[in-house]
């Protein structure tokens, strides 16, 4: 424990189970983009042909950090709004 560094006592990477739903409350909003553009590369390697992103309802900032990223990447066909849900649908394009 002598070399752990106090600026990042966490420095190995958090592994994550990759599934059809992903919850952004738990991300750093720092860290919502970079962690959504890798979420949705990696859902797509597996194979799901949609996915459930939950940003919550709140004023809209991370639903829209959500779009901006679905709007440019190349694999994804179309997204909606899950009803009530503060969450986002999005159809992969096969």
């Amino acid at each position: 424990m002598d070399d752990m560094d106090l600026d990042n006592p966490f420095p190995d990477p958090v592994e994550i189970e990759i599934t059809d739903i992903f919850d952004l409350h738990t991300i750093s909003p720092r860290d919502v983009k970079r962690v959504v553009e890798e979420y949705l590369e990696l859902a797509h390697e597996k194979g799901f042909k949609s996915v459930r992103i939950i940003h919550g309802k709140g004023i809209g900032v991370q639903r829209e950090i959500v779009r901006s990223i679905l709007a440019r990447t190349s694999f994804v066909a179309e997204w909606n709004d899950a009803a009530g849900l503060g969450a986002t649908v999005v159809r992969f394009s096969s």
